[in-house]
């Protein structure tokens, strides 16, 4: 006899296993055209943020997260990554 109070097991989403993108948005620049067609190798262009700046995370072009930069250690060392600070909810966006 089973005990009908006991949690059943939860079915696996199909989901589950289904890769999404999600992109990073570190910062945006407006450079004139004339100057970024004057851009050859080693041109550096100035981003709107500075390196401490939380980062916008999308999926599509829905914004789902924001974060902080960070350069990962031990095997993965080098390897960026991303902090999660602020969670969106999905309802009413972030802040």
């Amino acid at each position: 006899m089973s005990d009908p109070q006991s949690p059943k097991p939860e079915k696996a989403s199909p989901f589950d296993t289904v890769p999404i993108e999600v992109t990073v948005s570190v910062g945006r620049a407006r450079p004139l055209i004339r100057d970024l067609l004057s851009m050859g190798e080693n041109a550096v262009l100035t981003l709107d943020k500075r390196i401490e700046d939380p980062v916008d995370l999308y999926v599509g072009d829905q914004l789902v997260a924001r974060g902080l930069l960070e350069e990962m250690e031990g095997d993965q060392a080098g390897q960026l990554a991303v902090r999660l600070t602020e969670i969106a909810d999905l309802q009413n966006g972030i802040g």
